[in-house]
């Protein structure tokens, strides 16, 4: 299964990573000639709710339990607030447990990733649910991730901007901590998103052009591979 997650506030008109997560889900939906299931979650359009206290209290007791299962979490549950937690939450995770891909548009907010995504990692990674309690490893171990990020400027190595991007290092580092493979993961990165409109970047129109086709190839060669 492919799981595809968007994050973007803009529609697809006005948002590059929209746009290029779709062209991959395009090229993949090809290669696999309609016989995977690929399942769309707009976190815009669909935002997770924040966490509550509820949510913590929760998280605390399955800590103080060891590594506990999922589908044992419900005899743990105290209360209609978390068990409304909990109904939150599942889902998520069982999603993520049963992608063998996960493609995630990333737009760059204000150096980092929307709050939308953020909303969607903070209430997805709950205590012990990517551990295998029988052998303690991450049940996402040969999970691939690909992560297609947009950013209005650039943000590349050796830019001069390059040390304000804790979009990648931020990503790389979650889904690394979940146990997802380095070898598994992808990052494709579109710069100077925004060097039409912004005057400042006025005359680099070239570069971000390239960029950008840089990126739609890289996405539709992942697409195709496995």
């Amino acid at each position: 299964m492919l799981l595809h997650i968007d994050s973007s506030a803009d529609p697809v008109a006005d948002s590059v990573s929209r746009r290029l997560t779709r062209r991959f889900v395009t090229a993949w939906r090809a290669v696999h000639d309609g016989t995977a299931v690929c399942r769309h979650r707009d976190l815009a359009a669909d935002p997770v709710p924040p966490l509550t206290a509820a949510y913590t209290a929760l998280g605390r007791r399955v800590e103080r339990e060891g590594l506990v299962h999922p589908e044992k979490v419900p005899a743990l549950l105290d209360g209609p607030a978390e068990r409304r937690e909990w109904e939150l939450t599942l889902p998520l995770i069982e999603e993520l447990c049963s992608a063998h891909t996960v493609l995630l548009g990333v737009p760059m907010y204000n150096f980092s990733v929307p709050a939308a995504l953020k909303a969607w990692i903070d209430r997805v990674t709950f205590p012990g649910a990517f551990t295998d309690p029988d052998t303690g490893q991450s049940v996402l171990r040969a999970t691939r991730v690909v992560l297609v990020m947009a950013r209005g400027g650039a943000y590349g190595p050796g830019t001069p901007r390059a040390s304000f991007d804790f979009q990648t290092p931020y990503l790389k580092a979650y889904f690394g901590n979940l146990g997802v493979a380095p070898e598994r993961l992808h990052v494709v990165a579109a710069e100077l998103t925004r060097a039409d409109v912004l005057p400042h970047l006025a005359g680099l129109e070239e570069r971000a052009a390239r960029s950008l086709d840089r990126a739609r190839a890289q996405v539709t060669a992942l697409a195709a591979a496995e």
